[in-house]
């Protein structure tokens, strides 16, 4: 059944309650990556007020990392099994009981319970939002043009946190926590009016729960293992059993799926080399990012004394240049493709790297930093667009929830992963009591590791642009609707029989 929405979207109409169904989505979004960024700057405000030690003060984060990327894989399921409407707002409301809480909690406990259950909403939340874009906006232009502007609301929203939480925790750091909850609030109302109902999956062959239980504990164990890495030792025996669990608890889901008549996850997709170029690039894209972001945000803070709200200006441009680019990528996208994109992107993003090795103690902001931020701008505002355009082009609209977590899964991933190496490259170079020119020479180890991440993403965008420009039909897999896909370099394209 097609909605009214679905039909104006693809008569190239954009209604007022398009609109707003778009803006409902993209303020979920933001709320995500405003929460992310935001926390960070209060913890210190947060440990004495709470009198918490800086582990605890790690799984604050952590909390948040643990739900978000251990759940996202059933979260996108569930989105195309119980209707993408219904999953997501009722994941929203969880969302802005959790931020109330979370801003009223007088314990640390209780606090790192609240994030954990923030970061389990937003694990249903993200894959049912981009789903609902991608069955409501058609393939091509109107979808290309819908998901660049979703997607710029994720940066703006990093950016913006940042900022954010600069001038919030100097009142409080409980106003970081509550900032989150009107805004879900009013996203939430406004859905229930706005967004498209969207039907349940009838035909899908039972509940794959072997498959949700097994492929939930190995992603929450995979991204616990890795959270925990850097503090107890990769080489400890702790650490090497948990990766050890982690490699049979998957080799037993793949199992399970391969035998499963409703899969959790359809292998048969990453037959595509489209679609493991999308998920790899993700893993790079994001993992190169945060652990950038990470050793600046010590360089700048730590070594050379700037505030919070002073670093949080110094990000600023790279997410100022995201978000005036939104209107304009989806055309870019509609002339180039998305492989091309990608290979220029990543290439900005090393480059913006590699410049940043040559800072120094005395840096004059527009000659040492700005470069680097406006390159790491730039490339963001065509690496991630692309990527989410390139994932779930040729899925047929039932699958559209599976591949939107596959894709977030692979973000969060990718991020705890490769933040947890930089971070214990740093860790190992940094000598005791050492002058603030060793301690600057333990960080460059950790930006060399963070542009290969970024040059490993910019060989494998490189890698599909060998893709012939012809296109070639292959059979991806059969799915449910015995579909066929044509691939092409830029994206995936179904041909029915």
């Amino acid at each position: 059944m097609t909605s009214p929405l679905t039909t104006s979207a693809s008569e190239g109409r954009w209604t007022p309650r398009l609109w707003g169904t778009l803006l409902v989505l993209c303020a979920a979004m933001f709320l995500d990556a405003l929460d992310v960024s935001m926390v960070g700057v209060a913890l210190p405000s947060i440990g004495s007020d709470l009198g918490l030690s800086t582990s605890a003060l790690q799984w604050i984060v952590s909390g948040y990392i643990l739900g978000y990327g251990g759940l996202l894989l059933l979260g996108g399921r569930t989105a195309d099994l119980l209707g993408r409407r219904q999953v997501f707002l009722v994941a929203l409301g969880v969302f802005a009981l959790a931020s109330l809480l979370g801003g009223l909690v007088d314990s640390g406990p209780l606090l790192i319970a609240s994030r954990f259950i923030k970061g389990l909403s937003a694990a249903f939340t993200a894959p049912a939002g981009l789903s609902i874009i991608t069955t409501t906006f058609p393939q091509g232009p109107l979808r290309n043009r819908a998901l660049s502007i979703y997607t710029t609301c994720a940066a703006t929203g990093f950016s913006m946190g940042l900022v954010l939480s600069g001038l919030l925790t100097e009142a409080s750091w409980r106003l970081t926590m509550l900032l989150p909850a009107p805004i879900a609030l009013i996203a939430l109302i406004a859905g229930l009016k706005l967004l498209p109902r969207s039907s349940r999956e009838r035909d899908h062959n039972g509940y794959d729960i072997p498959g949700a239980v097994l492929g939930t504990a190995s992603m929450l164990l995979l991204v616990f293992t890795v959270v925990q890495a850097p503090e107890v030792g990769w080489a400890s025996a702790r650490t090497l059993l948990s990766f050890l669990a982690v490699a049979v608890l998957l080799t037993v889901f793949v199992m399970v799926e391969r035998r499963s008549p409703g899969p959790l996850i359809r292998l048969g997709v990453l037959r595509s080399g489209t679609q493991i170029r999308a998920q790899l690039g993700a893993m790079t894209f994001f993992g190169s990012y945060v652990s950038f972001q990470f050793i600046v945000t010590l360089y700048m803070q730590s070594l050379l004394g700037w505030s919070a709200l002073h670093t949080a200006l110094a990000f600023l441009p790279a997410g100022a240049l995201v978000a005036i680019s939104s209107t304009s990528v989806g055309s870019i996208v509609d002339r180039f493709g998305t492989q091309r994109l990608l290979a220029v992107g990543f290439a900005l993003m090393v480059v913006g790297y590699a410049l940043f090795l040559g800072v120094d103690l005395d840096p004059v902001y527009a000659a040492a930093v700005l470069p680097s931020m406006l390159l790491i701008g730039a490339a963001c505002a065509l690496v991630f667009p692309s990527l989410n355009i390139q994932a779930t082009n040729g899925v047929d609209d039932h699958e559209q929830g599976m591949v939107s977590g596959l894709l977030n899964t692979s973000v969060q991933v990718g991020g705890a992963i490769f933040l947890a190496v930089v971070t214990a490259v740093v860790t190992a170079g940094a000598p005791e009591n050492a002058s603030p020119q060793a301690v600057l020479d333990s960080y460059r180890p950790g930006l060399v590791v963070v542009t290969v991440i970024a040059v490993a993403g910019l060989l494998i965008a490189l890698s599909g642009l060998r893709t012939p420009r012809a296109t070639q039909s292959v059979v991806v897999a059969q799915s449910q609707s015995q579909s066929l896909v044509k691939e092409t370099d830029a994206e995936r394209v179904p041909v029915r029989d």
